[in-house]
């Protein structure tokens, strides 16, 4: 489903082709649940992949029998169970506040599929503990928009910085510069670059 994005990066930007070339076809599928790639985002935040993960499992096991929880379920458990999983208060306070606008329709992902990146970005960062990084995450992993660039991703900054030979972790200006021939597959490069420290982040499992 991405052969006509592999192909204008590869002619547009010699390094992305090695990378290609080395890692293979694109994994990137979508998560059609929107509430659990957002839960898996926020869950993840300031964490190693292993401890999310580990995190995320035991939250999944709270709701045994479902393939992921509703927002009306997690609202209705207590703070206790949550913070037992190993969340941590303010963590628990952002899954909550996001069941809450999920459930109560003061967030309607329904729409996103009508709204351009910045919309979808503008609603998102309404949730408490979403932000920028967040949101693009969620445009990338979830919506499937191709042309996201997220400039404050760190893992994304280091494999530049590897793979582009430079002494200094990137800049979003020099980052900006860089992708203007990947357009409009800018997601698709990230992936590859994130691919390319065998570190693509967990909002992507």
């Amino acid at each position: 489903m991405y052969e006509q994005a592999l192909s204008h990066l590869r002619k547009a930007d010699p390094v992305l082709r090695k990378i290609i070339r080395r890692v293979g076809p694109c994994k990137l599928e979508p998560m059609k649940n929107h509430f659990a790639a957002l839960m898996d985002s926020i869950v993840s935040q300031q964490l190693s992949v292993k401890a999310a993960a580990t995190i995320y499992r035991r939250f999944l096991a709270l709701y045994p029998g479902r393939r992921f929880p509703k927002p009306a379920d997690v609202i209705a458990t207590t703070d206790e169970q949550l913070r037992a999983v190993g969340l941590s208060r303010q963590k628990l306070s952002y899954i909550k506040d996001l069941a809450q606008k999920l459930e109560h329709g003061s967030i309607d992902t329904r729409r996103f599929q009508r709204m351009s990146d910045e919309e979808v970005v503008d609603v998102l960062t309404q949730v408490k503990g979403v932000g920028r990084w967040t949101a693009e995450m969620f445009l990338i992993f979830s919506l499937n928009r191709l042309n996201v660039l997220p400039v404050d991703d760190l893992g994304f900054r280091k494999a530049v910085k590897i793979e582009y030979g430079m002494s200094e972790l990137p800049e979003a200006e020099q980052l900006n510069k860089i992708a203007q021939s990947w357009h409009p597959y800018c997601s698709i490069a990230t992936w590859y670059l994130w691919a390319s420290l065998d570190n693509v982040p967990a909002a992507a499992s």
